[in-house]
């Protein structure tokens, strides 16, 4: 995937993505560096993997900044943005892109946890860095947003319902961002080629993923929807704060 946004774009401003030692969140990361942000990389339990990302991106010449933190621990997220304003004493984009639920032994209501209390817990505790002109970017999937309209697979329906809680809660503090000028998107996309979840889907569902790709025509990989994630932090906010990516033709509207 070639450079999404324009070098220098992001110069001077400070981003930072949940979940992004890998995939979608990893390269989400390296767009906003290739635009110029310095950039926080969170991860949970990867830091090896955080760090070899930071490494790349520092040779980008932008600041790096790599903290480990359960986004479910209120405590934890607490540290985490100490050490960002230590580090960078504001944020200018806020990219929600952790999620989770499908893993093995993390408690029936995990996916709940993080997928909506853990979202809001991370915006409360990033408000005070954040201001006027920050961005603020929550990513999920089709399968989520539309699951009041449209039914998805048994497998994946926890995950789904907790995402799109998580995106009503979002969407509730939408006018009071407003008042102090931070802008919120959802950014919503289809399976995406070579994710956990995907993988997690097929292992549980076999054929799920080559079926929902001849039922698209396409599907999105890690860095083409990466791209769109990240460039969801600098364009326009559309007015109904979403940015739908890939078909959605089959996808019932509310």
């Amino acid at each position: 995937m070639s450079q999404p946004l324009a070098p220098d774009s992001l110069r001077g401003k400070t981003a930072l993505v949940t979940g992004s030692s890998r995939g979608i969140g990893a390269d989400t990361a390296r767009y906003l560096a290739q635009a110029g942000a310095d950039v926080i990389i969170n991860y949970r339990n990867k830091a090896p993997r955080a760090e070899k990302l930071a490494n790349e991106l520092r040779e980008l010449g932008v600041r790096v900044l790599v903290v480990g933190a359960d986004l479910t621990d209120k405590d934890s997220v607490g540290a985490m943005f100490a050490e960002v304003e230590r580090a960078f004493g504001g944020l200018d984009v806020l990219v929600l892109n952790a999620s989770g639920g499908m893993e093995s032994g993390m408690g029936e209501d995990y996916a709940l946890r993080l997928n909506r209390d853990a979202q809001l817990g991370v915006l409360d505790a990033a408000l005070p860095l954040l201001h006027d002109g920050s961005r603020v970017v929550f990513v999920t999937s089709h399968q989520a947003h539309f699951i009041r309209t449209t039914p998805t697979m048994p497998e994946y329906e926890p995950v789904a319902l907790s995402k799109r809680a998580g995106e009503d809660a979002l969407r509730e503090r939408i006018p009071e961002l407003a008042e102090r000028g931070i802008g919120l998107v959802v950014v919503s996309g289809d399976m995406i080629e070579g994710t956990i979840t995907a993988t997690l889907l097929e292992r549980a569902n076999p054929g799920a993923i080559a079926s929902r790709r001849e039922s698209a025509g396409r599907l999105y990989n890690v860095s083409e929807f990466a791209a769109e994630v990240a460039q969801a932090a600098i364009d326009p906010i559309p007015d109904d704060n979403t940015r739908l990516v890939g078909d959605v033709s089959s996808f019932t509207g509310e």
